[in-house]
């Protein structure tokens, strides 16, 4: 979302602080600016600060829950690598409007057919600054839109630092996004 919206809060919601990652509380009646809307979840601005708010709670904003929030759990069929991929790129740093993927913040991902059945993928992940707060929000995001395809039984998403994430790991599109 390029465009900056400014709503009043319909109710209280819950949020996390960005970018030390704590949660907070925004009150009813308090104006916000929303600076993004990506990945299902929105980026607002407030007099305290930038926040993110999750999709389930865009009412609070005076606003219907984003499609990304439903389309993950229509793919039909075996789960495939792309499927994955496709799950991993809907996961954005909310600060940053290109997806984790593109940002060059992925380095691997695995994905294991359980005894039982299922299957269980994981992902090794790191931030654009060790210092981030919003990892574990972040890591949190792409874990459970990994757990919404079919035949995801579990997901893994571990946040690794070797090697250290630089500019240069930012894909094509990434690249176009941010203008680079």
């Amino acid at each position: 979302m390029q465009n900056v919206k400014t709503v009043d809060l319909t109710r209280n919601v819950e949020a996390v602080r960005i970018p030390i990652g704590e949660t907070a509380i925004l009150n009813k009646g308090e104006t916000v600016d929303i600076t993004q809307t990506l990945g299902g979840t929105f980026t607002v601005r407030t007099m305290e600060g930038l926040f993110k708010i999750e999709g389930k709670d865009a009412d609070a904003l005076g606003l219907e829950a984003p499609p990304e929030t439903q389309e993950l759990s229509s793919a039909k069929g075996p789960l495939d690598e792309r499927q994955v991929w496709d799950a991993l790129k809907t996961c954005f740093d909310p600060e940053i409007p290109v997806n984790i993927v593109d940002l060059g913040l992925v380095y691997d991902m695995v994905i294991e057919n359980l005894p039982k059945g299922g299957a269980k993928v994981m992902v090794k992940m790191t931030l654009t600054a060790p210092g981030c707060g919003m990892g574990p929000s972040i890591a949190g995001d792409a874990q459970s839109k990994l757990l919404q395809l079919p035949g995801v039984a579990e997901a893994f998403v571990d946040i690794v630092w070797d090697p250290p994430w630089h500019q240069s790991m930012i894909t094509a599109e990434g690249r176009k996004i941010l203008g680079l």
